[in-house]
């Protein structure tokens, strides 16, 4: 990957449409990394930086549109999503006539054509930015190692989920060791939060209903929740990961109507439980205990759907069975992610 980067220039660099911290991280790490190398790039996100990560030190300003670039494109940077339509129309329309580096710690084929890189073990796609930048002597510290930060907290939910190995922890403790002040940076990722959020989450935890014998929390968004309470979908971000706090709770399904006549819903569990499998059923895809999707159905039926496939994987899991075909389906979905 190092020697891909060091040979491409004129690079447009970009991730999943509606980034999240591990996807800004790589974003923000990647760019400082490309300034040190002296080559040409923008940094492009669609549609927009989320506001909570305001806070980072950015190596350019970040481009919501591809017209009118400085530079004719030659090569795409492309990080944290292993499917074209996961780039945006925009993106994907450009990145399909370059040369395209591909980073991603999601299972897949990946999308590069000059180089492709793709670790499902790794925590976060930031992670695999670090060994690159490492690979290139650029040191990990100042701006790069607190972008770096960001996506290995937002990835590994703090350093709790199950991704939390030894090798995450070597890397925030190299981090540690150059300055990066980890707790000053998950500080100002969870300080973000507005009056609207707050109550946004006290209402869906009223409604929050418990399934299964207790084991699977659930909790349907309608459009008129976040619109009561002035809020915008990135207020739900981590709302899901929360629900698993309730004591004999093994999984967490957020199912959220959409303006368009569409759910999406994200599921989140606790170790043993393997989501991505229940995900990968109705279309979607991410990770073994954080995944998500679209389904394309009434918010009823989009509920339905989703608690009796939850409800039948881990009816297997607790059996002791081998997950059914249906159970062993792969991810189809243009929009699958954990995120949504």
């Amino acid at each position: 990957m190092a020697e891909a980067i060091r040979q491409s220039d004129h690079i447009v660099v970009t991730a999943h449409v509606n980034p999240d911290g591990d996807a800004v991280g790589a974003l923000c790490a990647s760019g400082h990394m490309l300034r040190a190398m002296g080559k040409e790039f923008v940094l492009y996100a669609s549609p927009a930086l989320p506001q909570s990560l305001s806070f980072l030190s950015l190596p350019c300003p970040v481009r919501v549109s591809l017209e009118h670039l400085p530079f004719s494109p030659r090569s795409a940077l492309l990080f944290d999503c292993n499917e074209p339509c996961r780039l945006g129309q925009e993106a994907a329309l450009l990145a399909a006539n370059l040369a395209r580096i591909n980073v991603d710690h999601h299972p897949g084929g990946g999308m590069g054509d000059r180089a492709n890189w793709i670790m499902p073990d790794a925590a976060a796609t930031t992670q695999l930015v670090a060994y690159v930048a490492l690979t290139l002597n650029i040191p990990l510290r100042g701006p790069i190692a607190e972008a770096v930060a960001v996506g290995l907290i937002a990835d590994t939910g703090g350093f709790r989920h199950s991704n939390t190995k030894s090798d995450v922890f070597l890397l925030a403790a190299h981090l540690a060791e150059n300055g990066c002040d980890i707790p000053l940076i998950r500080s100002l990722m969870d300080n973000t939060w507005s009056l609207g959020r707050m109550r946004l989450w006290a209402a869906l935890m009223s409604q929050a209903r418990m399934e299964r014998r207790q084991t699977i929390v659930f909790c349907r968004v309608a459009l008129t929740d976040l619109q009561e309470c002035q809020c915008v979908k990135e207020d739900l971000e981590g709302f899901a990961e929360f629900l698993l706090r309730l004591r004999g709770v093994k999984a967490a399904a957020l199912l959220r109507e959409e303006t368009d006549g569409v759910c999406r819903f994200s599921l989140r569990s606790a170790v043993g439980t393997n989501v991505l499998a229940v995900a990968s059923v109705l279309g979607g895809g991410g990770h073994v205990n954080a995944a998500g999707g679209t389904l394309p159905l009434s918010p009823e039926q989009a509920e339905f759907a989703l608690l009796d496939t939850l409800t039948k994987r881990m009816d297997e899991e607790d059996a002791g069975l081998r997950p059914s075909a249906q159970c062993r389906a792969t991810p189809r979905s243009c929009s699958s992610d954990a995120q949504q």
